[in-house]
């Protein structure tokens, strides 16, 4: 058995491509479906590309609650405080800080919550120690 990929609803394909793209993420491919009115686009990280987010975007659905339904997708990153900082610059809520050096949680356009988890543990630096979460993760 192999992973193949996390399927998520979304309703501004560009804003939320332009939200993983922050992250690293890169597009795969995208099939656009005009009979089902529908498309799907596939989203990896460079070098694994076998691990991909299908973003499914139904053309006539106005938007998506209940988010927090889901749980969460879940990205290992070489620098989380770097990673943080690139996120807040482009107007990311950070919600819930990588205080420890290891763990934060961010979120889509579409309220879906994303684990950033550092790539071994980097030891608590400010501002991140002390900064309190800002909303539900």
């Amino acid at each position: 058995m192999k992973y193949l990929h996390t399927m998520i609803r979304i309703s501004d394909p560009e804003a939320t491509i332009r939200f993983f793209e922050l992250l690293g993420l890169k597009e795969q491919k995208r099939y656009d479906n005009e009979a089902g009115r529908f498309s799907l686009i596939f989203l990896a990280a460079p070098g694994d590309e076998q691990a991909q987010v299908e973003l499914t975007h139904n053309w006539d659905e106005a938007g998506y609650d209940g988010g927090r339904n889901f749980g969460h997708l879940a990205y290992q990153v070489d620098d989380i405080y770097a990673t943080c900082q690139r996120l807040m610059d482009a107007g990311v809520t950070i919600n819930r800080p990588p205080r420890d050096g290891y763990m934060a949680f961010v979120r889509t356009p579409d309220n879906i919550s994303v684990e950033l988890l550092q790539n071994g543990r980097l030891e608590p630096a400010e501002p991140w120690a002390s900064m309190p979460n800002t909303g539900s993760w």
